[in-house]
């Protein structure tokens, strides 16, 4: 039985991430400042609307790189 333990610790590492993503998706549009940093574009024309949020890509980008090395430091 040995040999299932490396699944086992996917799956729950898989079931984590999905939660996050379900609790993102659920509380997401309710955070402040999330899609209205400074850097965040947008492009509102009479049928065309264009979002590029390279502000809040750059924030997750800086608080997943610190979280993962966290998490790298403690293995």
């Amino acid at each position: 039985m040995d040999g299932f333990e490396p699944l086992g610790r996917l799956l729950i590492i898989a079931g984590v991430v999905i939660a996050g993503l379900g609790l993102l998706l659920a509380f997401g549009p309710s955070i402040p400042l999330i899609g209205r940093l400074p850097g965040d574009i947008r492009i509102e024309r009479d049928n065309v609307r264009v979002f590029i949020p390279l502000g809040t890509m750059l924030l997750v980008s800086i608080v997943l790189t610190i979280l993962f090395n966290v998490i790298g430091r403690g293995r």
